[in-house]
């Protein structure tokens, strides 16, 4: 069962036509395994997300190690009731109505980053930029490319994160994951089958709780000269002083997604508090005030001129949660 496609089995919610989920009993279940201060009730997600929109998670869950992941997902499991995993909620949109069951976060809890010769482990939480700048410390190249990538290395390890002629894959030796059966494995790289915005964690659910990347030695100063270089032209073509979830759409395959949004004249293109950025048409931002309904709203509009006037399917990069489709 895929991670992003796992959703309740109600009982009896003749409003929506589905049975209901008991959210009383989760929450005691819940209650039961995590002291009050890692259980957070209709929490906005808005305030877990890059785009800085969504509804209420019924319980989100802010987890201390790879045991309290385990847990929350089957108490989750335990009451019929939905889940999802989150790092920094840089690619993903949250509906407006939000997210019913456990949302479980990955954050500075789990972010421990050490060094071992030519290689660094990092735990899912860990942030790309600070895995970048331990990097540099330690005078390992490799990773700069990831240093200005709004996520955390667990997230760049299930979509083969990349920028800047730079991928997870070129870096990637293993990753420690829990998959659906609740058995925590290691992956190999072979195994991970990594390819552009793709992994074989994707696929199968799996929950990335660290990684180990392999990187070569060079000079400090090198290192530190292309991340200063690689944020300046992030700066200079990117709306980074905007929420977003980053490029919005995947890279159709012969074509780049900023070139046949803005030759379809959707530059600028606004619904409510969401619009295609001025300054690079492959982002959708949050302008102000948007709602998660705006931006899905300029997703479609998007995808529907650019089929339009170039036959072009655009698929989204960014993954949409809580919506009914």
């Amino acid at each position: 069962m895929r991670m992003k496609n796992v959703f309740a089995l109600f009982e009896n919610d003749t409003r929506m036509g589905k049975p209901m989920m008991d959210k009383l009993a989760l929450g005691n279940r819940l209650d039961a395994c995590f002291p009050k201060e890692c259980i957070l009730r209709d929490e906005p997600m808005a305030a877990h997300t890059t785009f800085a929109v969504g509804g209420p998670a019924d319980y989100l869950v802010l987890a201390r190690d790879a045991r309290d992941v385990q847990e929350a997902i089957a108490a989750a499991r335990a009451c019929d009731a939905p889940w999802h995993v989150i790092g920094c909620g840089s690619n993903v949109l949250v509906a407006d109505a939000g997210l019913p069951g456990v949302v479980v976060k990955i954050g500075p809890a789990m972010a421990r980053i050490t060094v071992e010769g030519d290689c660094i482990r990092a735990q899912a939480g860990a942030t790309n930029e600070d895995v970048a700048a331990v990097a540099l410390e330690a005078g390992l190249s490799g990773y700069e490319f990831a240093s200005g990538i709004p996520g955390s290395i667990g997230g760049a390890a299930i979509m083969d994160a990349g920028a800047y002629d730079g991928e997870f894959k070129d870096v990637g030796v293993a990753v420690t994951c829990l998959f659906p059966d609740g058995s925590v494995r290691e992956v190999t790289a072979a195994e991970a089958d990594w390819g552009y915005r793709h992994s074989m964690m994707m696929d199968a659910g799996c929950i990335v709780l660290e990684a180990l990347i392999r990187l070569t030695p060079a000079g400090k100063d090198a290192i530190r000269a292309k991340m200063d270089d690689l944020a300046e032209r992030r700066s200079s073509k990117q709306p980074l002083e905007l929420p977003s979830a980053g490029s919005t759409f995947k890279r159709p395959e012969g074509y780049f997604a900023g070139k046949l949004i803005q030759d379809a004249g959707m530059r600028g293109h606004r619904v409510g508090g969401a619009m295609v950025s001025e300054k690079h048409c492959g982002f959708v931002v949050n302008a102000g005030g948007a709602t998660a309904a705006d931006v899905l709203q300029v997703i479609r509009d998007v995808q529907d001129a650019v089929f339009a006037r170039d036959g072009v399917k655009l698929e989204p990069e960014v993954r949409l949660w809580g919506f009914e489709e």
